[in-house]
């Protein structure tokens, strides 16, 4: 069983669709948020998930807040954290204090996009398509090895309300596959490259070893 820790900062659809995935040998040991009146909280409550809030705005600095954060996770002693819908940027040490087991999701294509406002930004450019990026997490905003992306089209009447809506499904869907092969241990970082080994993939190599 591998145990996860979800950071959210609002509504958590992502985390819900992880939940409602049911995915074997995944453990959501806790959700945690910088906001307190984050929707997300609740529905996790309700599911019966522990909850913390960490108030960004109460610390001097993002370091201070960091460490904080950084004692509280370690606590739990995850196998992964994922960062679904976390609206903080998080620093270099946090990054590295968590190599190969820090995963975001991000509303574009990377490395179209990062930061925020990506969905006004892509219809501002002219994209005919926008999509999601889940990546590891590495110092570099947004700019870590990418493990999935799933796009859609963009139409002439679209608005940012209207593509994000569409975006969201997509990550919904794809979120889940992304946690079930890490914790199937499918994922492996060669450079800035994810490699997805697949069951027959990994028996193949295993009767190699043998």
């Amino acid at each position: 069983m591998k145990k996860i820790v979800v950071l959210i900062s609002g509504r958590g659809s992502n985390l819900r669709a992880v939940v409602e995935a049911r995915i074997a040998q995944a453990e959501i040991v806790a959700v945690i948020s910088n906001q307190a009146n984050a929707q997300g909280l609740q529905w996790a409550a309700e599911q019966g998930l522990t909850t913390h809030v960490i108030e960004h705005s109460k610390f001097i600095d993002r370091e201070e807040f960091d460490h904080t954060l950084i004692r509280l996770i370690d606590g739990y002693q995850p196998d992964l954290v994922l960062l679904a819908g976390f609206m903080r940027i998080l620093s270099s040490e946090f990054c590295l204090h968590y190599a190969g087991k820090l995963i975001n999701i991000h509303p574009s294509l990377l490395p179209s996009f990062p930061g925020l406002h990506t969905h006004e930004r892509a219809l501002e450019s002219g994209c005919r398509l926008a999509g999601c990026t889940i990546h590891f997490v590495t110092p570099k905003l947004d700019g870590g090895p990418i493990i999935a992306q799933g796009a859609v089209p963009i139409f002439d009447h679209d608005t940012v309300e209207t593509l994000a809506q569409r975006v969201l499904k997509i990550e919904h869907q794809l979120l889940p596959q992304v946690v079930n092969d890490f914790v199937s241990d499918r994922l492996e970082i060669k450079g800035n490259r994810v490699i997805r080994h697949s069951d027959a993939t990994q028996d193949e190599e295993a009767n190699l070893l043998n």
